[in-house]
C-alpha cells in the first residue's frame, strides 16, 4: 500500500513545469481524485524554455503522453512546422526549415543547398531555407558573385529593403556595404585634412596623391587576385608595375625619401609579426629539426644564387652575397594562408608540420635580414677594415641585446593588470621596433635593427604568456596584423614602381630567371635531404621543401634598399648592381609566389596525412584573414603514420 499523501489538486489555471507534471504522474492515488495516468489530456497552461527539447515533450519517464498538448509561451525564434505544433530552432533546425526527414545525414531532397546552424539570437527571417539547387546556381557567374561576396560566420541587421534592392548574391550584405563606405568616408575626411594643410601636393597630379591612390588601387588590385587563391601581394605588386609603366605615377624628389621610410615601417612591422608568431614552447621541442631545416637550406640557397650571379651576370662576390641573402628568405605572407585552408580539412597536423613550417620561416626571415642589414653595412661603410670585420659580430650582440631588454622591460611596463595594458604594449613594442630599424642606421650598426625587432617581440610574448596572456590569443598580435593590412598594399605597390619593362633587357632577365630557378631546385633538394631523421616520411619531405620556395615580403622589403643607398652615392656602376639586384627580387616574387602557393595547395592533399578531426581554433579573434597564430602546435613527438583520431 502506498502512504498516504496531502491532497493536492490541479487547479485549471495554474502554471506547472515538466518537474511540477512528472511529480503529480507518479503520485498515488488519493481521496478525491483519481489515478493519474499517462493518457491525460489535461491541459495546464505554462511557460516552456526555447532550449526546451520539443522531441520529449510528450515523453515523461519513459511514458508517451499522445495526447498531450498543452498550452505554452513560445519565443520569437521558434518556426512552424507541419503539423501544427512550433518547435524551437534549436531542435533540428534543418528538419525545421525543409519540413522533411534527413536520412544517414542528409537532406532528403539529395541536390539541396547545405544549412548552416544559427544561435538563438539570430532571427528567423534572415534564415536561408533549403532550395534544390538549379542550373543558374551551378553557373559561373552564380559561384563568382558568391566568392566576391566573402559571406561572413555571422549574420547582421539589413533594412527591410536591402534585399529587394540588392539581391543575393550579386550585391555585398549590408554589412559589407557599411564597412565600405564607413572606410570611404573616413578616406574622404583624411583627404580634405591632409589637403587643407599641404595644398596641391594632395590634390590630383600631385605625388602625394598619387601614392594615396596608388595604395588604394593596390589593395583592390590584391583583393580581386584573391578571387582566384592567389596570395593578394601579387595584385599588388602587379598594379605598382602598372602604374610605373602607363605613367599613372612618378615618384622623385623629396618624397623618395617618403618611400623609403615607409618601405623601413614596413619592414618593423613584419618582423614584429614574425617574433610575436615564435612560440617557445615549440621552438624548444622542435629545436633541432627547426635549426636543421631553418640554417641549412638558406645557406644552400644563398651560396648557389651568389656563386651564379657572380659568374653569370658578373655581380662582385660581395653583391652576390647580398642578392643571396635576400632571396633566400621564404614567405609566410604567401605559405600561411595555403597550409590554414589545409590544415582547416586535416592535412599535415599530425606531425605538426603547419608548426614546423611556420617556425622556420620566421627564423629564416629573421636570419636574411640580419645578415642583409651586416653585409649592407659593410658594403656602404667608410671606416677601417678592421672596424668593419668586428662590425657584423657587434651587429649581432646589439640588436640581440636591444630586443632582449626591451622585451624584458615590456614585461613591467605598463604593469599587467592596468585597464589600458593592451594599447600600451602595443605602442611599447611598435615604438621599441622603430627606434631599433632608424637608431641602428643612424649609428651605422643597420643589421642590429631587425634583429632586435624580432628578439624584442619574441622575448615580449614570452613573458606576456608568462602573465596569463595565450601565445595563440594574443591581442598585440592582432593589432600588427591589422597594422600589415595598412602596409602591405603600400609596400608591394610602392615596390611594384621600381620596375620599368622598358629598361629591362631579355637576356639579364632570363639569366636572372636562370639563377632564381636553379638556387629554388637546389634548395629543395637539399631540404629533403637535411630532413632525414626528422621523423618525416618522403612526401612530407617534399611538400615542406616545396612550401619553402614561395618568396615575397623579405624580397619586396629590402630589394630596393640598397637601390636607395647608391643613388646618394652617385655611382653609375653600383647603380647598376643595385638595379639588378631589385629586378631578380621582383622576379622572385611573380614566379615563386603563385607557383608556391599552387604548389601547397595541389600537393598538400597528395602528400600529408590527413586526420579524422582537425583541429579548431578557439578564441576572441576569429577573422576571416587567417593569421600565423592560427596554425595549431602539436608535438613533434606525436606519431602520425596512421590517421588519427
Amino acid at each position: 500500500m502506498y502512504p498516504k499523501a496531502p491532497h493536492r489538486p490541479i487547479h485549471p489555471h495554474r502554471r506547472y513545469s515538466y518537474m511540477n507534471m512528472d511529480h503529480h504522474m507518479h503520485d498515488p492515488p488519493t481521496s478525491g481524485m483519481g489515478p493519474l495516468t499517462p493518457t491525460s489530456t489535461l491541459e495546464p497552461r505554462r511557460r516552456v524554455s526555447i532550449a526546451s527539447d520539443p522531441v520529449s515533450e510528450g515523453r515523461l519517464h519513459g511514458y508517451t503522453n499522445e495526447g498531450f498538448e498543452p498550452r505554452r509561451r513560445i519565443s520569437v525564434a521558434s518556426d512552424q512546422v507541419s503539423d501544427g505544433r512550433r518547435k524551437s530552432i534549436l531542435h533540428n533546425p534543418d528538419t525545421v526549415s525543409m519540413g522533411s526527414h534527413h536520412e544517414n545525414g542528409k537532406p532528403a531532397f539529395g541536390d539541396a543547398v547545405p544549412m548552416k546552424k544559427y544561435s538563438m539570437t539570430e532571427s528567423v527571417s534572415e534564415k536561408p531555407k533549403y532550395v534544390p539547387k538549379s542550373e543558374v546556381d551551378k553557373s559561373w557567374w552564380f559561384i563568382f558573385c558568391r566568392k566576391c561576396r566573402q559571406e561572413e560566420t555571422t549574420n547582421s541587421w539589413q533594412p527591410p529593403l536591402w534585399q529587394r534592392l540588392c539581391p543575393y548574391p550579386f550585391c555585398p550584405s549590408y554589412r559589407q556595404f557599411a564597412r565600405l563606405l564607413a572606410l570611404l568616408l573616413v578616406g574622404l575626411l583624411t583627404w580634405g585634412i591632409v589637403y587643407c594643410i599641404m595644398g596641391k601636393e594632395a590634390g590630383p597630379g600631385g605625388q602625394l596623391f598619387g601614392l594615396a591612390f596608388l595604395s588604394i588601387a593596390a589593395h583592390f588590385g590584391g583583393w580581386l587576385i584573391t578571387l582566384t587563391t592567389l596570395p593578394a601581394l601579387i595584385g599588388m605588386l602587379t598594379v605598382g608595375i602598372l602604374f610605373q609603366n602607363v605613367g599613372l605615377v612618378e615618384i622623385e624628389g623629396e618624397y623618395v625619401e617618403v618611400v623609403a621610410v615607409l618601405r623601413r615601417i614596413a619592414l618593423v612591422i613584419i618582423l614584429t609579426r614574425a617574433g610575436l608568431d615564435l612560440d617557445p614552447s615549440a621552438l624548444n621541442r622542435l629545436r633541432i629539426t627547426v635549426l636543421k631545416l631553418g640554417l641549412g637550406p638558406w645557406i644552400v640557397e644563398c651560396v648557389v644564387v651568389a656563386v651564379m650571379t657572380h659568374f653569370l651576370m658578373g655581380l662582385p662576390w660581395i653583391w652576390g652575397l647580398l642578392l643571396g641573402s635576400v632571396i633566400a628568405a621564404v614567405s609566410p605572407a604567401v605559405v600561411v594562408p595555403c597550409l590554414f585552408r589545409l590544415r582547416g580539412k586535416g592535412y599535415g597536423v599530425a606531425k605538426g608540420i603547419p608548426t614546423l613550417i611556420i617556425a622556420v620561416s620566421g627564423i629564416d626571415d629573421a636570419t636574411s635580414v640580419a645578415i642583409f642589414g651586416i653585409i649592407h653595412s659593410v658594403m656602404f661603410s667608410t671606416d677601417s677594415l678592421a672596424y668593419q670585420i668586428i662590425q657584423g659580430p657587434l651587429s649581432i650582440i646589439g640588436g640581440v641585446g636591444f630586443g632582449v631588454l626591451w622585451g624584458f622591460l615590456a614585461k613591467y611596463v605598463p604593469e599587467k593588470d592596468d585597464p589600458f595594458v593592451v594599447p600600451l604594449r602595443i605602442l611599447m613594442l611598435f615604438g621599441g621596433g622603430l627606434i631599433a630599424v632608424f637608431g641602428s642606421e643612424t649609428i651605422g650598426f643597420g643589421g642590429a635593427g631587425p634583429l632586435g625587432c624580432v628578439a624584442a617581440a619574441f622575448v615580449s610574448v614570452y613573458h606576456w604568456s608568462q602573465q596569463g596572456w595565450e601565445i595563440e590569443d594574443n591581442p598585440v598580435a592582432t593589432a600588427f596584423e591589422i597594422f600589415w593590412m595598412i602596409f602591405e598594399p603600400i609596400l608591394f605597390g610602392i615596390t611594384g614602381t621600381q620596375i620599368k619593362i622598358n629598361e629591362l633587357e631579355p637576356h639579364t632577365v632570363s639569366i636572372g630567371l636562370a639563377c632564381l630557378g636553379a638556387g629554388v631546385l637546389i634548395r629543395i633538394l637539399s631540404t629533403v635531404g637535411l630532413a632525414i631523421g626528422c621523423k618525416l616520411n618522403l612526401k612530407e619531405k617534399i611538400f615542406v621543401a616545396f612550401s619553402w620556395m614561395a618568396k615575397a615580403t623579405v624580397q619586396a622589403a629590402l630589394g630596393p634598399v640598397t637601390l636607395d643607398s647608391v643613388r646618394e652615392a652617385n655611382n653609375p656602376q653600383e647603380t647598376q648592381y643595385a638595379e639588378t639586384v631589385l629586378m631578380i627580387c621582383v622576379l622572385s616574387i611573380l614566379v615563386t609566389a603563385p607557383l608556391g602557393a599552387v604548389l601547397i595547395t595541389v600537393s598538400g592533399p597528395r602528400l600529408l596525412k590527413k586526420t579524422t578531426i582537425p583541429a579548431i581554433v578557439e578564441g576572441w579573434r576569429r577573422s576571416a584573414r587567417p593569421s600565423l597564430r592560427d596554425i595549431s602546435i602539436i608535438d613533434e613527438e606525436e606519431d602520425g603514420e596512421g590517421v588519427a583520431t
